[in-house]
């Protein structure tokens, strides 16, 4: 009887004191997008990918395409840098990253997604985009190098 008080009190104290997990809201079809672009959006909701907005500046992404391991470094709002390509950019190169496409014309803007193609405005080469992002990450080791490119 005692266990069960005390099992029913501290149920009522943790539904109580705990936060409520924010559920995200999945894409809507939009009746005027085609299909192909209504499956696109939901298929890079389902592979995963970041909005380059909602990361601080000077976190550090590596993103793996099919033919190169890019390093990029978040600053201000369009102030990024990127490495990785020994053509266009073998060292830091100040780029804005204007988001990814799913290899047409269509922008999904200020976005980093699998199976998508990242889009950049290059300072000489102008714009680039890169062969299909295979994967992404976050990378703490590389923070304190993020502060170097910075100056």
């Amino acid at each position: 009887m005692l266990i069960a008080l005390l099992y029913e009190l501290f149920a009522e104290w943790r539904m109580d004191n705990m936060a409520p997990v924010p559920i995200p809201k999945p894409f809507m079809p939009h009746p005027n997008f085609s299909h192909e672009v209504n499956r696109n959006i939901v298929q890079s909701e389902i592979e995963g990918g970041v909005y380059l907005d909602e990361l601080s500046e000077g976190a550090v992404l590596e993103v793996e395409t099919q033919h190169h391991w890019y390093t990029i470094v978040i600053g201000a709002r369009g102030q990024e840098l990127i490495s990785g390509n020994p053509r266009y950019c073998p060292g830091p190169v100040p780029v804005r990253i204007a988001g990814c496409t799913w290899g047409g014309s269509m922008l999904k803007l200020r976005f980093i997604g699998r199976g998508m193609h990242l889009e950049f405005r290059h300072p000489v080469y102008r714009t680039i985009i890169t062969s299909r992002i295979m994967e992404i990450r976050a990378s703490d080791r590389l923070a304190g190098d993020a502060r170097a490119y910075k100056n």
